[in-house]
Formats: structure tokens, sequence, C-alpha cells
């Protein structure tokens, strides 16, 4: 049984904010892990990526939405690396 996320544990965007409430498994059936924006049949849409490298994407996502790179969005993506997808 998938253990259910408040947040993405590839990119941290909380799962309410995700088309559909979250990524496709193999299966078609909604992840409870990952992110639309992360994750469709059961993969990752950026599989090389590096937790540094999803960090500054989430960056750029977060300026561009407008959100102010305050010391809470930094708070924020400084997180990245300790989510489940990042800390094998």
């Amino acid at each position: 049984m998938e253990q259910t996320y408040k947040n993405c544990q590839s990119c941290g965007m909380p799962l309410k904010k995700s088309p559909n409430g979250g990524g496709t498994n193999a299966d078609k059936s909604i992840s409870k892990m990952y992110c639309a924006y992360c994750y469709e049949n059961g993969q990752f849409k950026q599989p090389d990526w590096t937790a540094s490298q999803m960090q500054e994407f989430v960056k750029g996502k977060m300026k561009e939405i407008g959100f102010p790179m305050s010391l809470f969005a930094n708070m924020f993506v400084k997180k990245i690396p300790t989510l489940k997808r990042w800390s094998k």
C-alpha cells in the first residue's frame, strides 16, 4: 500500500495543487507520493536530474508565479534533498 504524502516527494509541491491530485503510476492510478509535474506513467519526467537541479527548477517556477524569493521560499527549496526521491 502506497503511503499518502501532503507534498510531492520529488519537488515538494503540495499534492492538492497538482493537476488530478498527483502524478500517475504505471497502472494509471494517482500517485500519493509524486505530483503530475514530476511523475507520469510510473516514471519521473526528469529521470536524470539531481536534487540541486530540482532546487533550481523549483526556484525558477516560484519566481515565475510571482512567489517572492523570501526566507520561506529558500527554506522550502532547502528541504528538497530530504524528500524521498533524493534520500537514497
